[in-house]
């Protein structure tokens, strides 16, 4: 776990990043990682010097396994109110059923496993502040259809902007093979470019901690 700005940290789980943040009135999540690995978001708490009931909201950025793994246990054991977009919702809720679309996300959910169907207790349907004091949602459809990026007002913005593009140096845009549409991926990724923030975490790939939206643009322009 590494403390990304204050308040802020990224929890690695296999090869995907959660987020804990500490807000005033406790922690909220973002993502939660692979079926079966909430012990690194349990230990996260405890090196933050939190515990599970300190978490009062978890913010999901889409659908897939490696972010809504350990969803349903974690509301379970904190009470925390779930929160994602109405598109993915149900996918999330198990109200709809959709087979991997191709052999690399059929692997995948072999490898990964299925989460457990968790009940949304927020469905976004307009970009915005969040019932969530510093947080603000932001539609970012390509990755899947549902998908969401969120920005915390903190040290110049913090973007949490999950799968819709890859983190590092250079950003890059996601796997084709897990992305469902490559139009509107472009356009979400020249979307964020739009915004105000000076940092980004993502769910695959290293954080950017400075100047992160010139990195945006530079690839909306690319």
């Amino acid at each position: 776990m590494r403390e990304i700005v204050d308040g802020v940290f990224e929890v690695p789980i296999t090869y995907v990043h959660a987020y804990l943040v500490v807000v005033d009135d406790g922690v909220v999540l973002v993502d939660t990682g692979l079926p079966g690995r909430s012990r690194r978001l349990r230990e996260a708490l405890a090196t933050a010097k939190r515990a599970i009931g300190d978490v009062h909201t978890i913010l999901l950025t889409h659908h897939h396994a490696d972010h809504t793994g350990a969803v349903a246990e974690l509301r379970r054991d904190s009470g925390a109110q779930v929160i994602a977009h109405h598109v993915d919702a149900p996918l999330i809720t198990g109200e709809t059923v959709v087979p991997p679309r191709n052999l690399t996300l059929r692997i995948g959910a072999m490898i990964m496993g299925k989460p457990e169907p968790v009940t949304v207790d927020h469905r976004i349907r307009q970009d915005g502040p969040l019932p969530v004091a510093g947080f603000s949602a932001f539609h970012t459809p390509g990755h899947t259809a549902g998908h969401v990026s969120y920005l915390l007002d903190r040290a110049g913005g913090v973007l949490f902007a999950g799968d819709a593009v890859t983190g590092g140096r250079r950003l890059r845009p996601g796997p084709k093979p897990v992305t469902e549409d490559r139009v509107a991926e472009k356009a979400s990724v020249a979307r964020l470019a739009q915004l105000d923030f000076a940092v980004a975490v993502f769910g695959h790939g290293r954080a950017v901690t400075d100047g992160a939206v010139e990195k945006f643009r530079a690839l909306a322009q690319a």
